[in-house]
């Protein structure tokens, strides 16, 4: 096959899972992104074909693997990015059916409301990538383990396929933010009212904005640079958990606010 008959193999294999498929397998040694930079551009392709399946227009980005608990959870030790559809938006609370997917789980995270695109001649840094920033706002990432075994997938194969997200839930934005010390913003999850997980915005690589100015880099790189209008998830401060059965979640991010999750 070509190599365009190849990515669209491969882009029809990632979709079926997220379409009403079953588990996505590893991808044919053909068919597999041999790089993250392979990865990244099949991940465009195949979130234009998600965003004409009816996911609607990419309106937001999530990063994974930002803090140690979870690069030792995954065993990647650099961030991954995804992009977020507008069918997978939501505000303030969800209720999420179970059944509507593989293996549901639920990550605690700092967000971002971009005001201005990002692009400029020279790199963002965590001092300079503020000054594009509207809002801080607490959030919580879905993610789905929509995969046979995703501990042997490489990375280039779960990049292309967003690295695992399925939806964002966002709080309400806090629009004076400059005056938070977002390094000392704690988080917590609740599961059924007992403690779940904990963390700060440290933890997202020593800064929430040093994931914020990684991932503009990286866009701007790909010449997809980040939007104003968008939204950033940077990255889960508390290890990722699944859900079999209903339960309902709290993610407190004290001064930034909560989130309430139900799985039913």
């Amino acid at each position: 096959m070509t190599s365009a008959e190849n990515t669209a193999r491969a882009v029809e294999i990632l979709a079926a899972a997220r379409l009403g498929g079953g588990p996505t397998d590893r991808l044919p040694d053909a068919l597999m992104p041999e790089t993250v930079a392979d990865g990244y551009e099949l991940q465009n392709q195949l979130n234009a074909h998600l965003t004409q399946a009816g996911f609607g227009p990419v309106v937001g980005h999530k990063i994974g693997c930002t803090t140690k608990v979870m690069q030792d959870y995954m065993k990647i030790s650099e961030p991954c990015a995804g992009e977020v559809f507008a069918t997978m938006e939501f505000h303030e609370r969800a209720d999420v059916q179970i059944e509507l997917y593989h293996r549901i789980g639920i990550e605690v995270e700092i967000g971002v409301l971009l005001l201005h695109d990002l692009v400029k001649d020279e790199a963002f840094t965590r001092e300079t990538v503020g000054g594009y920033v509207e809002a801080v706002l607490p959030a919580v990432e879905l993610v789905d383990d929509r995969y046979v075994d995703y501990p042997s997938l490489p990375v280039p194969m779960l990049v292309a396929d967003n690295f695992f997200n399925s939806g964002a839930v966002l709080g309400a934005p806090v629009l004076n933010w400059q005056h938070l010390d977002l390094a000392a913003i704690t988080g917590n999850l609740y599961i059924d009212g007992d403690e779940a997980g904990a963390g700060v915005g440290a933890d997202i690589l020593g800064h929430p904005f040093e994931a914020l100015a990684w991932l503009a880099n990286l866009r701007c790189k790909q010449g997809r640079p980040l939007k104003a209008g968008e939204f950033v998830l940077l990255g889960s401060i508390v290890k990722t958990v699944h859900f079999d059965e209903p339960a309902k979640c709290v993610a407190d991010l004290g001064e930034l606010g909560r989130i309430e999750v139900n799985f039913i």
